[in-house]
């Protein structure tokens, strides 16, 4: 028999559920991608399994030098249990070829490499 989790959040990129302690979430990374303030969507198959390695290894890497981050460990292929927090809301785009509305803004070909990196 398989236990039914309570979704606490669904997010474009991961869904959070209720964890097994008070305290804690499980994390779950999709595939679904999207663009143009969500006009765009698209499942990529394996996308999540990707983000939850890169994540893990982030927060890892993190806390190695002292950063404190909600991370405890990695469950599955697509899931972590995680600490519940507040989230700061921010986002950071990184581009090394024009897409999106950096193209639109300044009229760039789509895919074009651009000079340097632009976070």
């Amino acid at each position: 028999m398989t236990t039914r989790r309570k979704k606490i959040f669904e997010g474009k990129g991961k869904i959070l559920y209720e964890g097994p302690e008070p305290g804690t979430l499980i994390q779950y990374f999709k595939d679904d991608a999207t663009a143009f303030n969500s006009q765009k969507k698209a499942v990529l198959e394996g996308k999540g399994v990707i983000n939850n390695r890169i994540s893990e290894y982030v927060m890892t890497r993190l806390n190695s030098i002292g950063v404190q981050n909600h991370f405890i460990k990695r469950l599955n292929l697509r899931e972590q249990l995680i600490k519940e927090l507040e989230i700061i809301p921010l986002e950071v785009v990184c581009r090394n070829v024009a897409a999106g509305s950096l193209s639109q803004r300044f009229g760039l070909p789509e895919g074009q490499a651009l000079p340097r990196s632009i976070i």
